[in-house]
């Protein structure tokens, strides 16, 4: 997969809440260590802080509340045409608490990249530093991987681990990984937007 000069280096970012792995992307971008630019910011809940950050950073925002639609289809729908709009080449998942279906995949026709608070294959779904504690786990962590239509079960792009300590709580052991989130995040995006990877069954190599 070529890279195709700036636009194919354009990326939309959906958000729901505080936006603190936005804000890793967007000092990444400007300590120059991610080479992208941030077309739009697009938030399903109005007045979250993840839009104060765009719009500080001078981001276009955009609010889709999700219960303006009849159906999940028809406001995934609306996302995919918002997203190409905005001539997004790549869409980065940054706290959006809403699973994207199907419909969105087919509508948008890009590549999708989530960041998730565990080592997938486990502990997908919500949560993942407090599954990790009530299994006994002695090492956690975050995953980024390529959003496909089943929950959390992507080609795993990048991952890194985080010690489970002995007086860890589900926040300590989030607050933790959430650096590593923060550390991993711009990383991978880059490594999407260079272009030279492929998907090899379930697994994301380099050419």
């Amino acid at each position: 997969m070529p890279e195709a000069g700036a636009s194919a280096r354009r990326i939309g970012v959906l958000v729901s809440g505080r936006g603190s792995n936005l804000q890793a992307l967007i000092d990444a971008i400007g300590r120059n260590e991610l080479r992208a630019t941030i077309a739009v910011v697009i938030s399903n809940v109005p007045g979250v802080a993840a839009l104060d950050r765009a719009a500080a950073a001078g981001i276009d925002t955009l609010v889709l509340p999700h219960r303006d639609w009849a159906s999940r289809e028809a406001y995934d729908e609306a996302l995919a045409a918002a997203l190409r709009d905005k001539g997004a080449a790549l869409v980065c998942l940054a706290g959006f608490m809403r699973r994207l279906s199907a419909r969105f995949l087919e509508a948008y026709d890009g590549p999708v990249l989530n960041v998730h608070p565990s080592l997938l294959p486990a502990f997908p779904g919500l949560d993942g530093p407090g599954q990790a504690l009530a299994h006994g786990v002695k090492v956690a962590g975050c995953t980024v991987h390529l959003v496909t239509a089943e929950l959390d079960a992507g080609p795993i792009v990048a991952q890194s681990a985080v010690p489970v300590l002995p007086a860890d709580t589900a926040d300590t052991l989030a607050a933790r990984i959430l650096v590593e989130e923060h550390r991993l995040f711009p990383q991978a995006v880059g490594r999407v937007l260079d272009g030279a990877w492929r998907i090899d069954g379930r697994r994301f190599l380099d050419v």
